[in-house]
């Protein structure tokens, strides 16, 4: 397929690469897609993996805030488009499951078949709210261990990575979010990742004191410091999510591109900022289609 498909024996080698990135605990940086031609660019850039944002889906696919109204469905939807064309290891947002743990216990085997090699789940009340957003509400520790251990029971292959996430931070303060985040390790939780610490003594705890690797989630206007990579990777994380870093660059720059049209009646000010016809091909792949029409074409 062009492209690559997402074939389950490049998959299962993409969920072993993602699995020995983590496990160095090097900080490798996560860009967000929150569809296909993301993901494109992402992979075009060289980056080592992506994230598929439930934030970002809701944004770009609903134009709605993140607070829970997208559905498994659309989900499913949109990782299977990536996975077709994109070759990169997928973390899969999964919010909190789509229910409980027997949702939830669904919810892995289909993204597991769709192409996932992670998925993140995290310990919201449903409906969730943006990590970084006030009013959130956390289950019973409880309710999120049987979720976890349903995410690990249902998985097939036992490299698809469980991360477990905990938004007490904000709610109940950093102790009782570690100490959360250590009853998921046991439940069998591959990743934790405590979100929305606000200083770096906070996060340096985090990785202190939690055995299993770490996600760092820095967000534009969030609430966590904004370090740089290897300053998180001293401190120990594994992972360090810029969820919707290319959503929040696309955003400006369609606003200020259109809005330089409406007001110009033209382009000539803003052309420069805009992707030329070639680029656009190359990005898509056009060549490779061009050639798959070439080996079908009826004589």
């Amino acid at each position: 397929m062009a492209g690559g498909s997402a074939s389950g024996d490049r998959i299962s080698d993409r969920r072993k690469r993602l699995r020995a990135a983590v496990d160095e605990r090097r900080a490798i940086l996560v860009p967000g897609a929150a569809n296909a031609l993301t993901a494109r660019v992402i992979q075009d850039v060289g980056f080592d993996a992506l994230y598929v944002t439930g934030a970002g889906i809701a944004n770009t696919l609903l134009g709605v805030p993140d607070i829970g109204l997208v559905t498994l469905t659309e989900l499913v939807h949109t990782t299977e488009a990536i996975g077709e064309i994109c070759t990169l290891p997928m973390i899969v947002d999964i919010d909190t499951g789509f229910g409980n743990a027997v949702n939830t216990r669904r919810t892995v085997r289909v993204l597991e078949r769709a192409g996932a090699c992670a998925v993140q789940m995290e310990d919201q009340v449903f409906p969730k709210k943006c990590g970084h957003f006030d009013g959130k509400g956390v289950i019973p520790v409880a309710e999120m261990v049987s979720k976890i251990k349903a995410a690990v029971d249902a998985r097939e292959d036992s490299n698809l990575l469980v991360m477990a996430r905990t938004d007490a931070r904000a709610i109940e303060g950093l102790d009782a979010a570690i100490e959360r985040a250590e009853r998921y390790i046991e439940a069998g939780a591959d990743m934790t990742f405590v979100e929305a610490p606000t200083t770096e003594q906070e996060m340096r705890t985090i990785t202190e004191r939690l055995s299993v690797p770490q996600v760092a989630n820095l967000v534009v206007g969030g609430r966590t410091p904004l370090l740089s990579q290897q300053a998180l990777a001293d401190i120990g994380f594994s992972i360090v999510l810029y969820a919707n870093t290319p959503l929040q660059a696309a955003m400006r720059a369609m606003g200020e591109v259109l809005g330089a049209l409406k007001r110009d009646g033209g382009l000539d000010a803003v052309k420069d900022r805009l992707a030329g016809f070639e680029e656009r091909q190359r990005l898509v792949d056009k060549a490779s289609y061009d050639a798959l029409e070439k080996l079908y074409a009826v004589e």
